[in-house]
């Protein structure tokens, strides 16, 4: 549990750090003076800045130093990612290098610098990863792929079916079906076919635990074949020569981002219809499980979670919601068509309510899990 915490807390912090660090690189490229970039969340253990007279100067506490003539470099108490202080909360003063005082796009652009650094960090991680190895689906196609530990996972498990009602569960990796191994997705469906009518037992593997299953395939009206309801895939630990990883680390994440918004979009539609959730919401207790699930299964599996964990970072901070980045972009946009600027404390406001909004979500899906695992 322990050592879960610790590597959730490192994946945490080099997202949000990263996501931060492209708000402060862009800003500093448009001549601003972001009042503090830290590491971790305040309290500020120790930091340094220059003075008037360009000389670095050491600083503890919260306070902002009288002399302090640039960016605040801090170190802070709690391990959790970083920051930025850009201003934007700020009201407009007459310095030419003040936020509010930036074209419109250029604070746009500063605001879209996390999500941006986000999705680099994501083909980072999935380039690197294809490079030692990184477990994918398998393309006989790929004549560049080197793979090895070749396995069929389950995909999805039909409702209505012999594997649901049996207890197979997608993830489930099908190591032998009576005994004979397949790393073939065409010949465990032809001996699934040829049993019809004849009880077989799947020999799986589910996280570190071996299952014995015992079903009887039958003749499924969605393929015309025997089948017991589930969707398979053929997977493997799939690796590339270098250039060869970083293309196809870049496609790769271009794909994913793509699906997940996808994802989103039909996850909104289906609220706004009155659908509710077409899936299953997970918060920081769930991804903390997921992550000590990822670490424990190894190296590859954890650099595939944190990947998917930044392109989800970085499309949810593009979402147009008060409090996010996105938000604030629209109320940019919005200046630009009411040709004034907005009121600072209206604009505030919104952006707490939105906040609070946020926090009470964040709540009630932590609530949930932890309801969960007991």
């Amino acid at each position: 549990m322990f050592t879960t915490i610790i590597i959730f807390i490192l994946v945490l912090s080099l997202l949000v750090f990263v996501h931060e660090l492209g708000h402060f690189w862009v800003a500093k490229r448009f001549g601003l003076k972001p009042k503090e970039f830290g590491f971790g969340m305040p309290p500020r253990a120790f930091g340094i800045y220059k003075n008037a007279e360009g000389k670095w100067q050491k600083v503890r506490g919260n306070k902002t130093p009288a002399d302090a003539a640039d960016t605040i470099y801090s170190i802070n108490w709690l391990p959790l990612g970083g920051f930025v202080a850009l201003g934007e909360d700020d009201e407009t003063t007459t310095d030419p290098n003040h936020f509010h005082n930036k074209k419109a796009w250029q604070r746009s652009l500063i605001l879209l610098a996390g999500v941006t650094m986000n999705i680099l960090l994501a083909m980072a991680l999935i380039s690197f990863g294809l490079m030692i190895g990184l477990p994918q689906t398998i393309d006989e196609n790929d004549k560049d792929a080197i793979v090895s530990n070749r396995q069929i996972l389950v995909a999805e498990v039909m409702p209505d079916s012999p594997a649901l009602a049996a207890g197979m569960m997608a993830n489930d990796a099908i190591l032998k079906i009576n005994g004979q191994e397949f790393t073939k997705t065409q010949d465990l469906q032809k001996f699934v076919d040829e049993h019809i009518g004849e009880e077989i037992t799947y020999s799986i593997k589910r996280g570190q635990e071996n299952l014995d299953i015992s079903l009887t395939p039958e003749l499924r009206a969605d393929t015309n074949k025997g089948g017991v309801g589930i969707g398979i895939v053929e997977t493997g630990i799939v690796k590339y020569p270098f250039f060869q990883a970083i293309w196809n680390g870049v496609k790769t994440t271009i794909f994913l981002t793509w699906y997940i918004l996808l994802a989103f979009f039909g996850l909104i539609k289906g609220l706004v219809m009155g659908q509710g959730l077409s899936v299953e919401l997970g918060g920081p207790v769930r991804i903390a499980q997921i992550t000590g699930d990822a670490a424990r299964m190894g190296l590859p599996y954890l650099i595939n979670f944190s990947a998917l964990l930044s392109i989800n970072l970085a499309i949810i901070n593009a979402l147009p919601f008060p409090a996010l980045d996105g938000g604030r972009i629209m109320f940019i946009i919005l200046e630009k068509i009411l040709r004034r600027p907005i009121k600072k404390e209206l604009e505030g406001t919104i952006h707490y309510i939105g906040f609070i909004l946020l926090m009470i979500m964040v709540a009630l899906v932590t609530y949930k899990d932890i309801a969960r695992l007991f």
